[in-house]
Protein backbone atom coordinates (compact mmCIF):
# COMPACT_ATOMS: atom_id res chain seq x y z
CA UNK A 1 0.00 0.00 0.00
CA UNK A 2 0.98 3.47 -0.41
CA UNK A 3 1.98 5.50 2.48
CA UNK A 4 0.62 8.84 0.50
CA UNK A 5 -1.62 10.65 3.18
CA UNK A 6 -4.73 10.32 1.78
CA UNK A 7 -5.75 13.62 3.31
CA UNK A 8 -2.95 15.41 1.91
CA UNK A 9 -4.03 17.87 -1.21
CA UNK A 10 -0.24 17.72 -2.12
CA UNK A 11 -1.08 14.00 -2.60
CA UNK A 12 -2.76 14.52 -5.33
CA UNK A 13 -1.66 17.22 -7.48
CA UNK A 14 -2.05 15.32 -10.61
CA UNK A 15 -5.91 14.37 -10.23
CA UNK A 16 -7.21 16.41 -13.18
CA UNK A 17 -4.81 13.82 -15.34
CA UNK A 18 -5.99 10.63 -13.47
CA UNK A 19 -8.08 8.28 -15.68
CA UNK A 20 -10.75 5.95 -14.46
CA UNK A 21 -8.61 3.38 -13.73
CA UNK A 22 -6.20 5.49 -11.13
CA UNK A 23 -9.41 6.94 -9.62
CA UNK A 24 -10.69 2.56 -9.13
CA UNK A 25 -7.14 1.82 -7.44
CA UNK A 26 -7.28 4.90 -5.26
CA UNK A 27 -10.60 3.97 -3.96
CA UNK A 28 -9.73 -0.03 -3.96
CA UNK A 29 -6.90 0.16 -1.90
CA UNK A 30 -8.71 2.11 0.89
CA UNK A 31 -11.53 -0.70 1.06
CA UNK A 32 -10.78 -2.35 4.37
CA UNK A 33 -12.25 -5.48 2.66
CA UNK A 34 -9.79 -5.83 0.15
CA UNK A 35 -7.49 -4.92 2.71
CA UNK A 36 -8.19 -8.00 4.29
CA UNK A 37 -8.37 -10.11 1.24
CA UNK A 38 -5.18 -9.13 -0.35
CA UNK A 39 -3.25 -10.11 3.28
CA UNK A 40 -5.30 -12.92 3.42
CA UNK A 41 -3.22 -13.97 -0.25
CA UNK A 42 -0.20 -14.28 1.59
CA UNK A 43 3.46 -13.18 1.34
CA UNK A 44 4.23 -16.15 -0.38
CA UNK A 45 1.32 -15.78 -2.90
CA UNK A 46 3.16 -14.49 -6.03
CA UNK A 47 -0.25 -13.32 -8.00
CA UNK A 48 -3.50 -12.72 -6.98
CA UNK A 49 -5.96 -16.13 -7.37
CA UNK A 50 -8.95 -16.23 -10.02
CA UNK A 51 -11.19 -15.97 -6.96
CA UNK A 52 -9.77 -12.60 -5.71
CA UNK A 53 -9.22 -10.98 -9.21
CA UNK A 54 -12.91 -11.91 -9.98
CA UNK A 55 -14.20 -10.27 -6.77
CA UNK A 56 -12.77 -7.03 -6.76
CA UNK A 57 -13.02 -6.57 -10.59
CA UNK A 58 -9.18 -6.74 -11.01
CA UNK A 59 -7.71 -7.87 -14.59
CA UNK A 60 -4.27 -7.76 -15.87
CA UNK A 61 -2.48 -6.51 -19.21
CA UNK A 62 -1.43 -9.85 -20.19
Amino acid sequence: MSGADWRSERAYHDIRKAEADDIAWEWLRRDREYQADFKALGSKQSSATDRFRRKWGLTFRG
